[in-house]
């Protein structure tokens, strides 16, 4: 069921646009004002495609992608990502001219972890970061560290929706940004205004959607 005062920000694209909905919920790391609804660019190829198009948009040739790691269940987009590059002749170092699409095992303490059979796509590998948004950067840090940790280089990070510019000192690349939502405000779950004026969280979210309380 969709969540209620749900609205879509569009672009001059038709498959191109972030759903949000205004409201209080809450994360497994902060409050957020906004509910930012990406499930259908990471289901529906159309969209998928769209959000693929214009994320390639910030690479130039002198952009290195072997790997893309895919985080908050972004594996389409990221197939598309891989054939835009693929088709923009984009730069390539491994040994079969093509691009890895991967996503990462989360241990129980949220750590990210490749087996055996996947770090070979790491390692050594110029790795672009895909994440659905990047809010608080905790998620997209832990996947720095773990590319860096399998010896990768990381090429950068991706998202839909972003509210910084860098993360850990690599730069982040979004389709939007707080500037297309009127007041969007993410607080610590101890200092959240939202509940201290005794509003009630509509929403638990995380990157697999919403449920209502």
């Amino acid at each position: 069921m969709p969540i209620e005062n749900s609205y879509k920000i569009p672009t001059k694209h038709r498959d191109l646009f972030l759903r949000v909905a205004p409201g209080h919920f809450a994360t497994g790391h902060s409050h957020i004002n906004y509910y930012i609804d990406v499930t259908t660019q990471k289901t529906r190829f159309s969209e998928a495609t769209a959000v693929a198009k214009q994320l390639v948009s910030y690479y130039r040739l002198n952009s290195v992608v072997d790997t893309i790691l895919c985080l908050d269940g972004t594996e389409v987009i990221g197939t598309c990502l891989a054939r835009e590059l693929k088709n923009g002749s984009y730069i390539n170092m491994n040994t079969h001219q093509t691009i890895y699409v991967v996503t990462p095992e989360h241990t129980a303490g949220s750590q990210l972890l490749f087996r055996d059979n996947l770090t070979p796509m790491i390692e050594n590998k110029h790795v672009l970061i895909l994440a659905a948004s990047v809010t608080t950067g905790y998620t997209a840090a832990s996947a720095i560290e773990a590319v860096k940790y399998y010896n990768g280089h990381v090429s950068g990070v991706s998202a839909i929706f972003a509210t910084v510019d860098e993360c850990n000192g690599y730069p982040v690349h979004s389709i939007f940004d707080p500037k297309d939502l009127d007041g969007y405000a993410s607080y610590a779950a101890h200092d959240c205004p939202l509940c201290k004026a005794g509003k009630k969280i509509d929403a638990l979210v995380n990157s697999f959607g919403y449920s209502k309380l």
